[in-house]
């Protein structure tokens, strides 16, 4: 017999914002200083099937996903954000061709054009610090980076943040195994 507790919610702990770590596999550097991340939004579209009195919106077939938003501080050295200011001219090659050339080539001269996107996983950790979710997106690739505004006349000490937006094929939320949600 199913009891009335069968449901709720087991976990009645309320999800931390501040509990996340992101990672891209092409690059540790850009994770580093992280502050804030979104799990983009995923939309369905939708169709419209015509009726006798209405017209009926019905699921459609394409999924459509936001763009994903990374926000981190800049460290002093500048490498987090001139990891991903690099990766980006590489793919636009603003000065020449071998910009993609040095991009797209590995150490030992060969040639990948896999090698333009990355893997990256969001963590999303519980109150005590520990994996409750990975999202992992496929195929990312930065394509938008903030300007760094600097202003001598600033009366408040505040560090650099920088907000990068990539685009991917797809993500998938998955438990701490890796199997899906």
């Amino acid at each position: 017999m199913a009891s009335i507790f069968d449901n709720q919610i087991g976990n009645r702990n309320f999800l931390s914002p501040i509990g996340f770590k992101f990672t891209v596999a092409k690059n540790p550097k850009i994770s580093f200083f992280s502050n804030s991340a979104r799990i983009p939004e995923i939309t369905l579209g939708t169709a419209i099937q015509p009726s006798y009195l209405k017209m009926l919106d019905t699921p459609g077939e394409i999924i459509q996903y936001g763009d994903f938003s990374l926000r981190f501080f800049v460290d002093e050295d500048m490498e987090n954000y001139m990891a991903i200011h690099n990766w980006i001219t590489g793919l636009g090659f603003p000065e020449t061709p071998q910009q993609f050339k040095e991009l797209t080539t590995n150490d030992d001269g060969i040639r990948d054009l896999k090698s333009q996107y990355s893997d990256g996983s969001l963590r999303i950790l519980n109150s005590n610090y520990n994996d409750v979710a990975i999202v992992k997106f496929k195929d990312l690739f930065p394509f938008t980076l903030s300007a760094m505004e600097f202003e001598s006349t600033e009366t408040d000490y505040n560090y650099f943040t920088a907000e990068v937006l990539f685009k991917y094929t797809v993500y998938n939320i998955l438990d701490v195994n890796g199997d899906p949600l």
